[in-house]
């Protein structure tokens, strides 16, 4: 839950950056990766010398920090043009798809009741985005939904995760270079406010990079149905965040559609965790 309120306090403080032109999108991606990245390899650091280790161990993946830059640039792109739970939703649709997507195409195949569900969560996602007076822009969409599919790749690869920590660190590391580019980019173009850095900062040092490191401590001892289902509270918990600290209003049709999306969703999960928990008591037979 920790980890979950942190990935709703990036929706947030995306927002209030964002939304209020502190920053260019490019600037907050920049600076929040920057800062993630100098608080893991701090806590890595000390970590390391209490173990008595001459040296930092950094592990994750090209793959890993390119998922990672991926979901966090698009991610501020789209949070320029979507409110906070609107963005929430479909960023967490989209990684439910995207896992769901990545079982099926692994070789598991859904049963009616799972087929139900998704037809469910898709038919909500479309009339959420679906063209009318109160509904998000579809460029915000389409990019949050591509940050979602990144995202997705980044947790499925941090089930295999043994060493969170570096893991995450590792992983923010290799971002390094471009996260610096995209700083001196945003800054030549919009100039930051003192209250958007501190938001980014904010962002990367504790949602992102002490969040993602929980979240990848705690991925190993979850199943792909447990990751699925804990994720499905952040939007809620997006959602109390843009009406506390931003003042955002919930219309009828984002409460209709999160309904849509997070139930049918979850019903596909707990159909598809019954169906397997079935067939391997079929087989022990």
């Amino acid at each position: 839950m920790v980890a979950m309120v942190a990935f709703a306090a990036n929706s947030v403080l995306a927002r209030l950056a964002l939304g209020a032109d502190d920053m260019s999108a490019m600037g907050y991606t920049g600076v929040r990766l920057l800062s993630g990245a100098m608080v893991l390899a701090a806590i890595l650091y000390v970590r390391e010398r209490k173990a008595d280790r001459s040296r930092m161990k950094l592990n994750g993946s090209w793959r890993g920090a390119a998922a990672l830059l991926g979901y966090a640039l698009a991610f501020s792109i789209a949070y320029v043009m979507l409110g906070t739970a609107t963005g929430a939703l479909i960023l967490f649709a989209s990684v439910q798809i995207g896992m769901l997507a990545w079982a099926i195409l692994r070789g598991d195949r859904p049963g009616l009741a799972e087929w139900l569900g998704f037809g469910i969560a898709f038919a909500a996602l479309v009339f959420l985005v679906a063209p009318g007076l109160v509904a998000p822009p579809l460029l915000g969409t389409a990019l949050m939904a591509g940050a979602g599919l990144c995202w997705a790749a980044y947790s499925l690869m941090g089930q295999g995760s043994r060493a969170p920590l570096a893991d995450t660190a590792g992983n923010f590391m290799r971002c390094l270079p471009i996260a610096v580019m995209l700083v001196v980019a945003g800054e030549m173009t919009h100039a930051s406010t003192a209250t958007g850095l501190v938001y980014a900062i904010a962002s990367g040092a504790v949602a992102s990079g002490v969040g993602y490191a929980i979240w990848y401590a705690v991925l190993p001892g979850l199943s792909r149905t447990g990751a699925a289902f804990i994720q499905l509270t952040v939007p809620a918990i997006a959602a109390a965040g843009g009406v506390l600290f931003i003042g955002e209003q919930l219309t009828g049709r984002l409460l209709f559609s999160s309904a849509g999306i997070l139930g049918g969703v979850a019903l596909a999960l707990l159909a598809g965790s019954r169906r397997k928990a079935t067939a391997r008591r079929a087989g022990s037979n």
